[in-house]
Formats: structure tokens, C-alpha cells, sequence
């Protein structure tokens, strides 16, 4: 848990707040002035008045949101006022950019008049590409949203509403799915009759529940006909006409509760009265109806969800709202309608059911993910939902007829990637590479669990057809254990494998001038690298991986006694690769040679080269050194500035400096500085 101080200490050391405004242009000379404004932003300005549509060419508009409050009904602190709401809203904008690169201005209107609002929010259309309205109670927020929407051309949106909506949405179809019951035939129970909870109702019903299956509870029991008091027009389409009074009653042999209302709203008595296999939503916040631990006391079969991180399948909103305008923003977008929403939904419950990569498992701390009762909605560092959620938004808005700017789904979808940073597209180039012509590819290693997960993965995306080497009983052991489905997968045991012999004469024909025997060669064959680089060189596969559970030597050793030389190279050499956010780092060589010679180490460079210009990355080669040019001149650091001129007298085309220490080579401003400061 944070401390208050601690939080306190976030907002107010460093730069006040959380968010500041970066320019995206130069602007350091009297030409980047002029340029960025007079006399220079004349130009955009014309175009634009001559054509409207120009602004999402020239300005920030397309990718510029709106987070509007007037702070009436903020987190779980209720009207605390426009001003006491602003660090949320800052937070909000911190979420958009965190994880859909949206940039945001807060802004928070000091007034509980809903037409002031929304006279407000529709003097400012010319500036934002879309408004996300933020922590304004009900039922204004209904009707400040219905106006805006009747009245602007740009996307609206109450994450309030339809953010639980779409994110509980997708975890409602997929626990659906898992026990087996229909969607138009369950009984649902709402707690809580403010903004969330119509929404979720109203999203409900739009993915197949039937009207007269749901019943609603606000503050005051069961809304049924013939209450005392008067409903508003946006309660009233949830009244029924039935016996329950209370949430209890309503409880009684329900399949769905969810909860958007207040905490201890829920026994342990009301949940084993559900029916079974119930599925219980819990989303109050800080504290759910019923806590997570008492739902699972009173009902082994409950399928549960809170808002709360610290317990399985957390209906976060940051799983919508960022992704739900990025898709919006990049078609320029009129609208954000049911049909998009609807497409979120089945964006997120479809990717939940997809392998989860070992990186999002890392970053909770868990050995995997895996679609069933615990996993039923996608978490939030899973980098794979821009894409999913955007580009299915996207396609919604275009199918729907409101996409002003309509794209290539498949071309966005890499551009999606792009986002995410320079890494993931080197990753996509990598993939797209290897869909058009899929390989066979062998997995030594077939026990670990982290190969049959990438094994599956490979097979599922179309990437290649993979290969597993291994007992056939401790793989399908290990697969089970790690919930991998093996259908697919083809399984060889080398121990008894027809080939082996066949391998192990080839093997011996290459090596028993080294002494080998041939008993030795079929012992040989029985260890799996070993067998895996034989199918390689004896063209029964196109690609061995391994290194996962055996070290570099070990890994390496079988493809250097068995694999040529491809002509004019004279030495082996490794090669890592480091991707980050936005950038691809490759190094070489840092695992076969010890101590090459310039000659070898020019050699070294090149080869690398090719192999990055493979994966469409230009190489800017840095030969590193303890020296910066010269800086410390040793026989070793000579060396490499020997190698770095033969570099440049083989392969002129190549850009290459050095010798140079690795903060020289990562800061090119620092190279600069030490080239004119050196000897």
C-alpha cells in the first residue's frame, strides 16, 4: 500500500503535477521561428480556411483529446469541486499517453450547470480531435453527453459510463463462454443505478441479454413498478414489473450480479443463493460489494471480477478509453457509437483467449497467463491491445459510415505497432517476414514450458511450423502442466527416432577425420541439439532454436562441428540483439571469439551488418573500445581503430566510426564533443 506522503510526494516534487507540453519542431534558430509563427504559420492557416479537413493535416487536432470534469462525482470522493478533481484528470491524461500515445489538456470547469458545460465543450471543437468526459455525476452526465453528441462532429465520450460497460463487458462474454450458459437466457442483477451502471445495462443488452432478464437495485431496493417516488427517464427504462423488493431477493438464483454501487452490498448467503456457476462483478472502488476472498468462501464455481488490481481479472478502464479514441482519432471519427463499443468488447475478450507473451506474465510477477477463470479480460501492460482494441474501433467507425479518413486495416495495424516503439516494429518486420514463407523450426529444448508456449504461439499466428524434440511422455507431462495445447506440434523422441542412425552416419562422415568413431556419432545423436542441427543440415528443417535451459558453449558447439562456413568468411561470430521501446541494438561479437585480430573483427563488423540490413534496419556501426579516438592509445585499443579503417576500405557504404567507449557511441552529441576535443 502507498503512503499518503508518498503520494503527496509523486504530484509536488520536481515539476508540479504530472503532465507539461513538449514542441514537436525544432525551434532554436530565427528560421525555426519564423517557421513555428510569423511569417511562416500564415501558410497552414490559409489552408485550412480553404479547406476545413486540412487541420488534421497541419495541427495537433488529430491526436489532441479533451479530459472535461466539472468534479460532481470524482473517483470515490464524490463533489470535491473542478479544482480538488485536477490531479485526476492529469492522471487521465498521463493514462492516454502511457498507453496510446493521446496527448491530452485537462480541463476543468468550475460549474454544476449542465448546459454550461456543455456550451463549453462545443466552443471547443476546433481545437481537440475528441472529448472524454470525466467524473461528472448522474444523471447530467447522460444528458450532457446525449447534447454533445447530437450537436458535435468530433468523438464523445463518458469513460465513466462506458468504460466499466466495455471493459466488463468483454470479461461478461468470456465468462459466459467458460460455463457454458447462453447470453440470452441468463438473469442479471444490477447494483448501482448511476452512470455505470445504466451503461453497463445498456451494453449488456446490446450483446445479446434480453430486457426482460435483467433487474436493477439502486439506493433504495429493487426498481419495480409501482415504487414510490418518480424515476428519471434514464432510470425508468430499467423498471420491472416483479416481486423482488430488495437485493437479496433479486439475487436468488441469478446467473450475473454486477455491482457498481457501494462496498458490503453482498453476502456471503446472497451468493449461494445464485445460481449455479454464478458470475459475480464487484466493481466498487476502493472496496467491492464483496471482497474477493468471501465470493470464493461461499461458492467454489464463481467466476470473479473486482476493480481491484491485487485479485484476479481487475476491470481496469485504462483497458478501453486510450485504445477506444486511438481507433477514433486515426480515421477522424464523427462518433464514437454503439457499433465501436461493441467492437472493443470482442476486441478485448478475443485477445484474452490468445497465448499471453512471457513479457506481460514478467511484469505481474506470475509464470504465465492463461484464458479461464482467473484470466478473462487482458491485462493492462499487455502491449498486443493497441492494436487489437484501435484497429477493431477503427474498422467499426469505417463499416459504420462515420470514418472521415478511412485506412487499410492491415496497413494500420502496423503502423499500430509502430507506436509501441521502434523495437516492436523490427519485431513486426521479423514476423511479417516470416508469415510469407512459413519454416519449419526445430525446438530442441521440447520440456520447457516456455518453448511449447512459443511453439503454440508459432503455430497459432502462422509464423512456422513447429517442431519439438524430446521424450514424447515428458513433453506431453510438461505441456500439460503448462496448459499448452500440443494439436499441431509435431513430436520427435531422438532416442527413437528412425533417422537417428542416418544422422549419425552423416555425422561421422563430416567429423571422423577429428577422431570421432561411429558408435560415438550414434551415441551422439541421442542428445537433442545435436539431432536438431542434423535436421538442419540435412534439410528435414529450415531453422534449430535453443539456449533456453543450456548454456552458450553447450548451445553452440554441434551447429560449429557440423555447419560450413558460408564462402569468404573465415570466422564464426555471435550476435545479441537488445530491443528497447524505440530503439534495436545489435552486438557483436560478445560470445564466440576471445580476442580477434583487426582483421577479424572488420569481418565481424560487416557480416553484422548484413544481417541487420536483413531485418530492414540501415546499420550505423560503432567499434567499441576503453578509447575514444585515440584517447588512450594501447595495442588493444590501436586494434580496433585498425579494424575500423579496413571496415571503411571493404565496405565504403557502410557507416561505421570508432574507436569509441560505448556512452560515446549511445550520446552522438558526446562523439561530437570528443571528436573536437581530441588529439
Amino acid at each position: 500500500m502507498i503512503t499518503k506522503q508518498q503520494a503527496l510526494d509523486y504530484h509536488y516534487k520536481g515539476k508540479r503535477g504530472k503532465i507539461e507540453v513538449n514542441s514537436t519542431k525544432p525551434c532554436v534558430t530565427q528560421l525555426d521561428l519564423s517557421l513555428a509563427y510569423t511569417p511562416g504559420v500564415a501558410e497552414p492557416c490559409l489552408e485550412i480556411k480553404a479547406n476545413p479537413a486540412d487541420i488534421y493535416k497541419y495541427t495537433a487536432k488529430g491526436n489532441l483529446v479533451a479530459v472535461v470534469s466539472n468534479g460532481t462525482a470524482v473517483l470515490g470522493l464524490g463533489n470535491i469541486g473542478a479544482a480538488a478533481g485536477k490531479p485526476v484528470m492529469e492522471g487521465k491524461g498521463v493514462l492516454f499517453k502511457r498507453f496510446a500515445d493521446i496527448d491530452v489538456f485537462d480541463i476543468e470547469l468550475d460549474t454544476e450547470d449542465p448546459d454550461e458545460v456543455i456550451k463549453c465543450c462545443q466552443l471547443l471543437e476546433p481545437t481537440f480531435g475528441g472529448i472524454n468526459l470525466e467524473d461528472i455525476k448522474a444523471p447530467e452526465c447522460f444528458y450532457i453527453e446525449e447534447t454533445l453528441k447530437e450537436t458535435m462532429k468530433i468523438p464523445i465520450f463518458h469513460d465513466d459510463q462506458h468504460g466499466t460497460a466495455i471493459i466488463s463487458g468483454a470479461a461478461f462474454l468470456n465468462a459466459l463462454e467458460l460455463v457454458g450458459k447462453d447470453i440470452g437466457k441468463v438473469r442479471v442483477v444490477y447494483s448501482g443505478a448511476g452512470a455505470a451502471g445504466i451503461a453497463c445495462a445498456k451494453l449488456y443488452c446490446a450483446l445479446g441479454v434480453k430486457p426482460e432478464n435483467l433487474l436493477m437495485v439502486d439506493s433504495k431496493g429493487v426498481m419495480y413498478e409501482g415504487r414510490g417516488g418518480k424515476f428519471n427517464k434514464y432510470k425508468a427504462e430499467f423498471v420491472r414489473k416483479t416481486d423482488c423488493r430488495t437485493l437479496e431477493d433479486a439475487m436468488a438464483d441469478a446467473d450475473v450480479f454486477v455491482g457498481v454501487s457501494v462496498a458490503n452490498t453482498v453476502s456471503k448467503k446472497m451468493v449461494k443463493s445464485m445460481a449455479k456457476d454464478p458470475i459475480i462483478f464487484a466493481m466498487a472502488n476502493p472496496d467491492p460489494e464483496i471482497t474477493y476472498p468471501d465470493a470464493i468462501d461461499a461458492r467454489s464455481d464463481v467466476i470473479m471480477a473486482t476493480g481491484r488490481s491485487d485479485f484476479p481479472n481487475q476491470v481496469n478502464n485504462v483497458l478501453g478509453f486510450p485504445f477506444i479514441f486511438r481507433g477514433a482519432l486515426d480515421v477522424h471519427a464523427t462518433a464514437i457509437n454503439e457499433e465501436m463499443k461493441v467492437a472493443a468488447v470482442k476486441a478485448l475478450a478475443g485477445l484474452a483467449k490468445q497465448d499471453v507473451p512471457d513479457e506481460v506474465a514478467r511484469a505481474y510477477d506470475v509464470d504465465h497467463f492463461k484464458f479461464g477463470k482467473d484470466y478473462i479480460i487482458p491485462k493492462p501492460f499487455d502491449h498486443r491491445i493497441l492494436v487489437w482494441e484501435a484497429s477493431a474501433v477503427a474498422q467499426a467507425a469505417m463499416d459504420t459510415g462515420v470514418a472521415q479518413n478511412p485506412v487499410d486495416i492491415d496497413e494500420y495495424k502496423r503502423q499500430l505497432g509502430a507506436r509501441i516503439g521502434k523495437g516492436r516494429v523490427f519485431m513486426n518486420v521479423i514476423t511479417d517476414k516470416a508469415k510469407k514463407e512459413p519454416k519449419k523450426i526445430v525446438f530442441p529444448e521440447g520440456n520447457s514450458g516456455r518453448i511449447l508456449r512459443a511453439a503454440h504461439i508459432i503455430l497459432e499466428e502462422g509464423i512456422g511450423q513447429p517442431v519439438v524434440l524430446g521424450p514424447r511422455e515428458g513433453i506431453k507431462k510438461a505441456a500439460s502442466e503448462h496448459e499448452v495445447q500440443l494439436d499441431g506440434i509435431k513430436v520427435i523422441d531422438p532416442n527413437i527416432s528412425a533417422k537417428r542412425q542416418e544422422y549419425a552416419q552423416m555425422y561421422y562422415e563430416k567429423r571422423y577425420r577429428k577422431g570421432l568413431t561411429l558408435n560415438q556419432a550414434t551415441w551422439r545423436m541421442r542428445e537433442r541439439t545435436y539431432y536438431g542441427i542434423m535436421m538442419l543440415e540435412a534439410g528435414d528443417c529450415d531453422v534449430v532454436l535453443s539456449g533456453v535451459t543450456s548454456d552458450y558453449p553447450t548451445t553452440i558447439r554441434p551447429a560449429l562441428e557440423m555447419i560450413p562456413l558460408q564462402e569468404g568468411v573465415t570466422r564464426v561470430s555471435g550476435m545479441f540483439a537488445m530491443i528497447q521501446k524505440d530503439k534495436v541494438y545489435m552486438f557483436a561479437d560478445t560470445t564466440v571469439n576471445i580476442n580477434p585480430t583487426a582483421e577479424e573483427l572488420a569481418e565481424i563488423a560487416i557480416c553484422s551488418a548484413k544481417v541487420s540490413q536483413r531485418f530492414n534496419i540501415e546499420p550505423r556501426i560503432a567499434m567499441l573500445s576503453f578509447s575514444n579516438f585515440g584517447s588512450a592509445r594501447t595495442p588493444e585499443s590501436m586494434k580496433v581503430a585498425r579494424a575500423t579503417e579496413i571496415v571503411k576500405r571493404k565496405a565504403p557504404d557502410l557507416i561505421v566510426e570508432g574507436e569509441m567507449r560505448m556512452d560515446t557511441a549511445l550520446m552522438p552529441e558526446f562523439m561530437l564533443m570528443r571528436r573536437r576535443s581530441g588529439p
